[in-house]
């Protein structure tokens, strides 16, 4: 199968994505930002509602099925990034809940890697990303996410964003959670990303840091100017990278936009919580006429 061409490339301007150096801008509820990737599809919707939270995996195996991606069609798009092993390491698979259905997905790393704890400052992320064959447009987005984590963990251990050693973060898993998201988001390339208020639990998160409270520190550096709401569930439900990435591709935050429905889906994480909604629905389609 060829490898799906940039649906961008159906539209006549340019937003384009610069690195996160400067501050951050708020994203109100209920109000749509267009993104900042170019060729944003005119009148197009992309909605997340983020029954039990969010999460790298589930966000990348979301954005692949609404892409109708193959499993070549995501290899294709993991080799543009160069790092050999993360060749042909990403699988979708169906998943069920309480006996309903939705989708999901594996990194199955080689053996020599699949325990690997070396640690990358942002300039070695950033190397990774620029010598990859991805679009500028998809470059900007997995850079401006990656900055983003680097701010908030510096910021919670005393350092510049440079001076950070990405340790979970910058496993290759991650790597690929983040790059392929933005990736696939410019094959998408909604004008409008429209998530639901973020659910937010107590509990404990156990991290190379040891036991934590929940929300994560990184987390909670990121939440500024992020609607939440409670949820009855306890420990992690967003991961710093889904709150990276949700910033860098320019969510706004509301209910449910008025549009037309072209695409459904529920995608599930390897946590579920007992006796609550679990998985993130999405759903793709057009402005309302």
């Amino acid at each position: 199968m060829k490898m799906p061409k940039d649906k961008s490339s159906l539209n006549e301007h340019e937003h384009h994505a610069g690195h996160a150096h400067g501050n951050e801008h708020e994203h109100h509820a209920g109000h749509a930002h267009e993104p900042e990737h170019s060729h944003a599809r005119r009148g197009s919707i992309l909605t997340v509602r983020a029954c039990s939270g969010l999460s790298g995996d589930i966000i990348v195996s979301a954005l692949a099925k609404l892409a109708d991606l193959s499993r070549e069609d995501i290899n294709g798009l993991t080799e543009e990034l160069k790092l050999p092993a993360l060749k042909d390491c990403l699988r979708l698979e169906a998943r069920s809940v309480k006996a309903i259905y939705g989708w999901g997905c594996k990194i199955i790393l080689p053996d020599e890697h699949a325990h690997e704890h070396t640690h990358r400052n942002m300039a070695d992320i950033e190397r990774i990303i620029q010598n990859s064959d991805f679009p500028d447009a998809a470059k900007n987005l997995s850079i401006k996410a990656f900055y983003l984590l680097a701010e908030a963990e510096g910021a919670v251990h005393g350092k510049k964003p440079e001076e950070v050693t990405f340790h979970e973060v910058g496993a290759l898993d991650s790597i690929l959670d983040i790059c392929l998201s933005c990736r696939i988001f410019t094959l998408l390339a909604p004008e409008y990303f429209i998530c639901s208020p973020l659910p937010m639990a107590d509990g404990a998160i156990y991290c190379a840091h040891g036991c934590i409270p929940s929300p994560a520190p990184a987390v909670l550096r990121l939440l500024t100017g992020i609607p939440v709401r409670g949820f009855a569930g306890e420990g992690e439900t967003v991961t710093p990278t889904a709150l990276s990435l949700l910033k860098a591709l320019g969510a706004s935050f509301g209910s449910w936009p008025e549009f037309t429905v072209q695409k459904t889906l529920i995608s599930y994480g390897d946590k579920i919580f007992p006796g609550l909604p679990n998985g993130a629905i999405w759903a793709l389609g057009v402005r309302a006429v």
